[in-house]
């Protein structure tokens, strides 16, 4: 019975323990997710802003600009960013973000799979594992972007990517990221990054821009620093993503640690009474024999 008590007073310890380190994960997810959200929130309609813009003007201009990055091909091979995180314990974020990846893959792209046509540019180490674990054509030099997250290190990536696509090394190029709606919420989007689509915009939107100087010199300026901040907030987007459902994990974790402490408690002071209870009944039987 001893034992028995031994190790139930051992996994409340433990799992008391657990419970302390869960608790410290979501407050230092929730201090970290304010100051992501609050760089998402700056961001987004000014990338959206810049995104429509960019539409509107592609739609009103007749052949290739800016180096051909609006030129559309047969789609023989593709390239995926796929933005996850470097750290678990944030739920099933990773695995949504690659789950996303690979079903576009098979809808879309299975043909091109099975020549060993789609590439992936992981940006975070999770996708970059389980792409690599899974036999994928990895662009490996840029997964490690969240180790120090500037715009200069998304810069870099996008740069990669721009020159490939303009070389004719992908012919489709995909964005895979988390939009962060709020911390317990994120929807995940597969967005096309190249080439540049036009303006699906109604009338009312799609304005007619004076240019000065002539609109291919702004276009041919512009649209590399817009294609950076589209995907710089997709990488925003996901870091925000990532520390909501960190901080929602964490929580959710902390609760089950208390039930089941609960649980332990119960169990343990139900294990002592019953070892109280033996103790007595051999106090008693022993006293008894001495008597007769």
């Amino acid at each position: 019975m001893s034992g028995q008590l031994k190790e139930v007073r051992l996994r409340i310890k433990s799992v008391g323990t657990t419970q302390q380190i869960t608790k410290a994960m979501k407050m230092v997810s929730a201090a970290k997710l304010r100051r992501a959200q609050d760089a998402i929130t700056q961001m987004r309609p000014y990338a959206e802003k810049l995104q429509e813009m960019l539409g509107n003007i592609i739609g009103s201009v007749e052949g290739s600009v800016g180096g051909g990055l609006n030129v559309q091909r047969p789609v023989e091979k593709v390239l995926f960013i796929v933005v996850t995180s470097d750290r678990g314990l944030c739920g099933a974020f990773n695995a949504n973000s690659i789950k996303l990846a690979k079903s576009i893959i098979q809808e879309k792209y299975s043909a091109q799979h099975a020549k060993g046509n789609v590439s992936i540019l992981p940006l975070g180490k999770k996708g970059y594992e389980n792409f690599e674990r899974n036999g994928f054509p990895i662009v490996d030099n840029y997964w490690n972007i969240f180790s120090d997250l500037n715009f200069d290190a998304v810069k870099n990536a996008a740069q990669y990517v721009r020159n490939a696509f303009i070389n004719k090394e992908y012919d489709r190029v995909e964005l895979v990221y988390s939009k962060f709606k709020n911390a317990a919420t994120q929807e995940f989007v597969c967005e096309q990054h190249l080439p540049i689509a036009k303006s699906n915009a109604t009338s009312k939107t799609n304005q007619d821009f004076i240019f000065e100087p002539s609109k291919e010199v702004l276009i041919n300026e512009l649209m590399p620093k817009i294609l950076n901040t589209q995907i710089f907030k997709g990488v925003l987007d996901s870091h925000a993503s990532e520390h909501g459902a960190r901080m929602t994990a964490m929580d959710k974790a902390t609760e089950n640690a208390e039930e089941l402490l609960r649980s332990l408690r119960i169990s343990y002071n139900r294990a002592r009474q019953a070892a109280i209870t033996t103790e007595l009944t051999e106090i008693v039987s022993g006293a008894a024999a001495l008597q007769g």
